[in-house]
């Protein structure tokens, strides 16, 4: 039984790299509405910018809001598992490795503490209890997925894997969706935006921000335009930006 679940889920990936593969040679489709894009100075930057972009009546992407300052994984980026650059040679995003997933990346759910999203938000949203959990151990069935436990019998891992309450930086949490279709193993969880702890705190692989500015772009994202998230390095970003159907780089603050 376990070698047949251990070759399925192998296929699983491989099938989904080759899907990889030929999509990367295309852009993004037009249902991508809303984009946000952060740049970051090299492979070790800790530090980048972020903007926001929204698809005009002609297709092409017209700035919305101000740039704002972003910190990354302590350890900079490595290459992730988004719906791009899943199949870019290069250092891979590792559980653990204090490296942000580099590519672009679908938006899901987002996740908080208060009771509603701020006035103005129109998104998926989940109101996290003690009873949620978002596992990061490769081991745990639940890996890199939310999962709402049963109070009556809380499974025994719950203490170690339930997701934060009441934590000022969780105050939403928007997940980034890397390494989620599928899911392989130790290649990296919890993935989010959410409030930096400081102007200088860096993270385990989450994109913060100011408080202000997560909110601003909370309130702005429509699950209709299809959000997508893009983190780069800068040469990188130029060398794939046409390819992928990016804004174009003179257009980044």
């Amino acid at each position: 039984m376990r070698l047949t679940l251990f070759l399925q889920r192998s296929l699983a990936i491989v099938l989904a790299a080759t899907i990889a593969h030929v999509a990367s040679a295309q852009p993004l489709g037009a249902e991508v509405r809303q984009l946000i894009v952060s740049i970051a100075p090299d492979w070790p930057a800790s530090q980048g910018t972020l903007q926001r972009y929204e698809r005009g009546p002609d297709g092409g992407w017209q700035r919305v809001g101000e740039r704002v300052t972003v910190l990354y994984g302590k350890n900079g980026l490595a290459w992730g598992r988004g719906v791009r650059g899943t199949e870019e040679l290069g250092l891979r995003k590792r559980e653990g490795d204090g490296r942000s997933p580099a590519g672009v990346f679908a938006l899901g759910t987002i996740y908080g503490n208060d009771a509603r999203l701020p006035d103005g938000a129109d998104f998926p949203f989940h109101q996290v209890t003690a009873y949620d959990a978002w596992p990061d151990d490769p081991q745990n069935p639940f890996y890199n997925q939310h999962v709402s436990v049963d109070p009556a019998h809380p499974p025994a891992w719950l203490a170690s894997q339930r997701m934060r309450t009441g934590d000022p930086a969780y105050r939403w949490r928007v997940e980034i969706r890397h390494n989620a279709d599928p899911i392989e193993p130790g290649a990296g969880s919890a993935t989010f935006f959410h409030i930096r702890r400081g102007e200088t705190r860096r993270t385990s692989a989450c994109t913060t921000m100011a408080e202000s500015a997560l909110q601003e772009m909370v309130v702005w994202l429509r699950a209709a335009a299809k959000p997508h998230y893009v983190l780069l390095p800068r040469d990188e970003y130029e060398r794939r930006w046409e390819a992928w159907g990016l804004p174009p780089p003179e257009s980044l603050p």
